[in-house]
């Protein structure tokens, strides 16, 4: 994979090695339709005289792309209230997924059309892709629309100790369990597959920069996953359905 040294960018960078140092560059380029690949080995300034672009512009956007912000592993997701569980993950992680879904299929779609022949297995991850982008989206919707905002509603009625917080209880572990056991090992399983299939998203040795830009965003976009669905599953959901069953209980 491609290591984030940190590594200043200037005008005089050559726009492939911007893009070897660090994988999220690409998608600024991409936007201006730089070539970062084959025809990436050229400096900045040369690039931007020739396209007309603003170099400082294109300097600041490129910073912004490598900013990395950390998350530190001493949070305690499991002492947030539920309020602030769901809107960190439709700020944090569906608002990524809307934004990343589409720009990785685009990108998967367009390394497949000129490399399958060399390498026949990325039919299949296209596929796969594809299919794991249809569910996430419907999946996001109803997360926002229908269910979070009844989960809110039961918590909120629940801390407040209201008479009525257990007339609001609608078998809430059904679809609990059924989002958790089917929606989300559909996901699951074809994550698996395409890490199988890419060797874990690892690229061959002699492997072009958009093979192994296009492995790094997959790779992003896992992990993302992995964390969006450990807050859903290990304390989003049995937050909720122990508070439905203290609920029930008292009825």
């Amino acid at each position: 994979m491609m290591r984030q040294t940190g590594k200043k960018i200037d005008a005089s960078s050559f726009v492939t090695d911007i893009v070897t140092n660090d994988y999220r560059t690409a998608e600024v380029f991409r936007k201006y339709g730089i070539d970062y690949c084959c025809g990436g080995k050229w400096p900045l300034n040369v690039i931007c005289e020739s396209k007309a672009l603003d170099p400082e512009r294109l300097l600041d956007e490129l910073e912004n792309a490598t900013r990395t912000l950390h998350v530190s592993n001493s949070l305690q997701f499991a002492d947030w209230d539920i309020d602030f569980i769901i809107n960190y993950i439709i700020y944090i992680h569906h608002h990524y997924l809307k934004r990343a879904l589409p720009e990785i299929a685009e990108q998967l779609s367009n390394f497949a059309s000129g490399h399958r022949d060399k390498y026949p297995e990325l039919d299949e991850l296209v596929i796969l892709f594809e299919r794991l982008a249809g569910e996430m989206i419907p999946h996001m919707k109803e997360e926002e629309e229908v269910f979070f905002p009844y989960i809110q509603q039961i918590a909120h009625a629940y801390k407040d100790k209201e008479s009525y917080a257990s007339l609001l209880v609608r078998t809430l572990r059904k679809p609990v369990e059924s989002l958790m056991q089917q929606e989300h090992e559909s996901m699951g399983k074809i994550l698996r597959r395409m890490r199988g299939l890419t060797f874990d998203y690892t690229p061959p040795h002699n492997a072009c920069v958009k093979h192994v830009v296009t492995y790094s965003r997959l790779k992003e976009l896992d992990s993302d996953f992995v964390q969006h669905l450990h807050l859903e599953n290990n304390i989003l959901f049995p937050k909720a359905l122990a508070m439905e069953k203290d609920l029930l209980q008292k009825e």
